[in-house]
């Protein structure tokens, strides 16, 4: 694994010898509006894209990474009133405006402009909810947090902001690992083993963030980097909603060791009804890839 922040506890010790070339993928996504909130402020955006067109996904589906790219995002929004609502779509519909451009960039592989190329793109979508908040007394305070990742045949390259999270589970081992940073002090205190899961979860000051698009930042700093696939691993794109109700513990095992019953449904579906049962409290969305 790949990353720009320094402050990582997510590094991953690479393989000796890589395993096979990814070369399709099969998703499943779904969001629920819990059990408490009037209307769901999450989103979550499936898409593939080349040099010419951008085509959106259905919430389950399999695809090739012969021809093309592909893009899984969470974002969640923030603000009074539907702006929360708002802000996250502005946060997905950004990305397939600016992304396809970049495929010149994966067809030659040329790895080292990744990081620039996701750092303009979160720029760009943090300008346009600083410039609505300031610009519509409803869209005051408006917000987002976004974790995205970018599928290639032999990379997974990721931009984040806030406590939305991407999940990585190698093909080997049965674990899992947080790939993006909580982007509050409560993360940090976690990151850095001064409190653990548990105490993470009831910390008062969980829910307040240093790092979000929009929602009043005036400094950005991004959490971007790489992870490399190889056939066999999955990832998980969720928001808080998804981690509110369930434990790492319970994820891993719903990922990797379903009941028979569980099974039988798309991993996201199980994930979310999951943490519906045990919380509900929040929105709740889940965005599960399989590298094949």
């Amino acid at each position: 694994m790949t990353e720009t922040d320094p402050d990582s506890s997510s590094a991953l010790t690479p393989a000796p010898e890589p395993g096979p070339q990814a070369t399709h993928l099969h998703w499943s996504g779904m969001t629920h509006k819990g059990r408490i909130r009037p209307n769901n402020e999450d989103a979550f955006l499936a898409l593939t894209f080349d040099a010419r067109e951008v085509r959106f996904l259905g919430k389950i589906g399999d695809g090739s990474l012969a021809e093309s790219d592909y893009i899984f995002a969470v974002s969640d929004g923030m603000g009074g009133a539907a702006s929360g609502e708002f802000a996250s779509r502005i946060a997905v519909d950004k990305i397939t405006r600016l992304l396809p451009r970049s495929f010149k960039f994966s067809a030659q592989r040329m790895v080292p402009g990744f990081e620039d190329i996701l750092d303009t793109l979160i720029d760009s979508i943090h300008d346009d909810l600083t410039r609505m908040s300031r610009g519509y007394a409803e869209c005051a305070g408006m917000g987002a947090t976004l974790s995205l990742g970018w599928f290639t045949p032999e990379w997974m390259y990721f931009a984040h902001l806030g406590d939305s999270r991407i999940y990585y589970l190698p093909k080997e081992g049965g674990g899992m690992t947080q790939v993006t940073h909580d982007h509050s002090h409560v993360g940090w205190l976690r990151r850095t083993g001064k409190i653990n899961e548990r105490e993470q979860r009831t910390h008062p000051r969980k829910n307040v963030l240093q790092q979000a698009l929009g929602a009043g930042h005036q400094i950005l700093n991004p959490h971007i980097g790489a992870v490399k696939c190889e056939v066999g691993d999955k990832f998980l794109f969720c928001t808080d909603g998804l981690t509110d109700g369930l434990w790492d513990r319970a994820i891993r095992d719903l990922l990797l060791t379903p009941s028979l019953a569980d099974t039988a449904k798309p991993p996201a579906q199980r994930l979310v009804e999951a943490s519906l049962a045990e919380s509900g409290r929040d929105n709740i969305t889940a965005v599960v890839v399989e590298v094949r």
